[in-house]
């Protein structure tokens, strides 16, 4: 399965630590990358585009060292562009990731062939986010280097097909690196997702209860605490279908089984909502603990290989 060549041999097990909305910072992706794992942020967590620059130059300068004593380097890292009209950014954003060469670049919202050309015009990759084939297709027509299935259990905007279901579907008709979302927390589950057929497992939730990332202390704590009945998957919150913590919903003074409709999607006004009403997947059953970054991928690599081990029969 193709995992990409910028990230072979800099990877402690095969996983991105995906870009979320107003959780993903600079402490984040660089103690992932250092750890030996794929950090991504979205460039909407900066409020403008200089902003956006300068923490791609924090990121730069602090990754530019070797990880270690032994001279490893640490993984590449990321960023997120939303290709959506509502994006007034989207422009301004793309022309300073081109400028500045970042490696991979996540797109949502919308597959553009334009997008993908700048990328690829400096060697970068772009890998696209989809919850189903249909959407794959597009992804695939624009010329992606790597499709992110985002499966049902999701954090953030999610779809409602299984991995067993839409990991085969897309592999039938993309020949590129395929990233598996959806409820993965362990070590274990990068195994299950590579076991499946995807090159490469996607990990939200569990970043989010680190200490390095921008989360309130609340929001990591309310996670440790909670299993996969509290996740609640509607379209009133965003105006998108997405997974948020039911006790969040209520502490907002909502009821979650009777949400008022949401018009349509604005990411302006969805900023101020996701401040409050916290966003995670159904893996939260997984979650005990509030490592570092560091510790974290120390344990997932543990365990895929003990995995492995386990499953060469």
């Amino acid at each position: 399965m193709p995992i990409p060549a910028a990230f072979q041999g800099r990877l402690a097990v095969p996983a991105v630590a995906a870009p979320m909305f107003l959780v993903s910072g600079p402490d984040l992706v660089v103690e992932t990358c250092r750890a030996g794992v794929v950090g991504t942020f979205p460039a909407l967590n900066q409020r403008t585009t200089e902003g956006y620059a300068a923490w791609l130059t924090e990121i730069e300068e602090r990754l530019a060292v070797p990880s270690d004593a032994g001279g490893h380097l640490p993984a590449p890292f990321g960023i997120n562009l939303i290709v959506h009209r509502s994006n007034p950014r989207l422009k301004a954003d793309l022309e300073v990731t081109a400028a500045r060469k970042v490696p991979l670049v996540i797109t949502s919202l919308g597959a553009v062939r334009d997008v993908v050309d700048a990328v690829h015009s400096y060697g970068g990759l772009v890998f696209h986010d989809v919850i189903n084939v249909r959407h794959a297709e597009k992804a695939a027509a624009a010329g992606v280097d790597g499709i992110v299935a985002v499966c049902a259990g999701a954090g953030g905007h999610a779809g409602t097909l299984s991995p067993f279901a839409l990991v085969p579907e897309i592999r039938r008709i993309f020949a590129g690196t395929i990233v598996l979302s959806g409820a993965l927390s362990t070590g274990f589950d990068i195994a299950a997702a590579r076991a499946l057929g995807a090159d490469l497992a996607y990990f939200g939730t569990r970043f989010i209860a680190t200490r390095e990332s921008m989360a309130p202390e609340a929001y990591k704590q309310m996670i440790v605490d909670a299993d996969a009945s509290d996740i609640v998957y509607t379209p009133a919150i965003s105006g998108v279908n997405a997974n948020f913590m039911r006790p969040s919903i209520v502490a907002a003074g909502l009821d979650p089984e009777n949400l008022p409709p949401h018009g349509r999607m604005d990411l302006q006004e969805e900023a101020k909502v996701w401040k409050t009403i916290w966003s995670a997947g159904q893996g939260v059953g997984s979650i005990a603990d509030i490592p570092t970054t560091a510790e974290l991928v120390a344990r997932l690599k543990t365990d895929y290989a003990a995995a492995r081990a386990r499953l060469s029969f």
